[in-house]
């Protein structure tokens, strides 16, 4: 049986979990958020898709 799931939901979960139990505050996670979207707007963001999607096939076992 395989079971997907979003990269974008697991990001959440830790998100959350990192919130709730290590006490980051809910600000400093939103600027991390921001930081993202910023991020994304940059030359770096072809790059830093590649990696992750070699990354998340390379946990699943999917070599390509």
């Amino acid at each position: 049986m395989t079971v997907s799931l979003p990269l974008v939901a697991v990001l959440g979960i830790i998100a959350w979990a990192a919130i709730k139990f290590l006490g980051i505050r809910l600000w400093v996670a939103v600027v991390i958020a921001l930081f993202g979207f910023y991020l994304a707007h940059t030359v770096l963001a072809p790059a830093i898709d590649t990696s992750t999607r070699n990354g998340v096939q390379i946990v699943n076992g999917k070599h390509t």
